[in-house]
């Protein structure tokens, strides 16, 4: 799930990020997933996506198009082979190796219980920057962004808040 909200603070997020020459790695899901993709995509960036099955089971479904535009000029893996279906519990394995590939993981938005949380708990593990986007208090899509930045996750409001925790010259 994304709403308005998860828009704007994408938009905000990206292109700092992207000018910086950052590669955004996401899991192709619905939601900010899918919004950060699209976006990086937009904005001329590069993106990885990781899967939680094979190739030849892409989910969503109705993520298609834009894994077939990815397959083009980005980066799809999975640890699956490609006839393997996504089973429930590839996911959080799935969210590891989001989380190993990249310096920081970013929340923009997360239910109190959501698998961007096992994202964020697999970077701590891994020694990665854990990053969180404040939310409205009382919107059930902002309990785990805000939970995380009451954790010691470094609350970001822009790109820029990013690149000063990551920025390497």
């Amino acid at each position: 799930m994304a709403d308005n909200y998860a828009k704007k603070a994408i938009a905000m997020l990206l292109a700092p990020l992207l000018e910086s020459g950052f590669v955004i790695v996401s899991g192709l899901a619905k939601g900010t997933d899918t919004l950060a993709h699209q976006q990086t995509i937009r904005l001329g960036g590069k993106t990885i996506a990781v899967l939680g099955g094979g190739f030849f089971h892409l989910y969503p479904p109705e993520n298609m198009r834009l894994a077939e535009q990815m397959k083009e000029e980005h980066l799809i893996i999975s640890e699956y082979p490609p006839i393997w279906r996504p089973q429930k519990w590839h996911f959080p394995q799935r969210n590891r190796i989001i989380s190993g590939l990249s310096k920081g993981t970013v929340i923009v938005q997360a239910k109190s219980r959501s698998g961007s949380l096992i994202t964020a708990d697999f970077a701590l593990e891994e020694g990665r920057e854990v990053f969180a986007v404040p939310g409205p208090i009382g919107e059930p899509l902002s309990e785990g962004a805000n939970h995380l930045i009451q954790q010691g996750a470094k609350l970001v409001t822009s790109g820029y808040d990013i690149l000063e925790e990551l920025y390497i010259e």
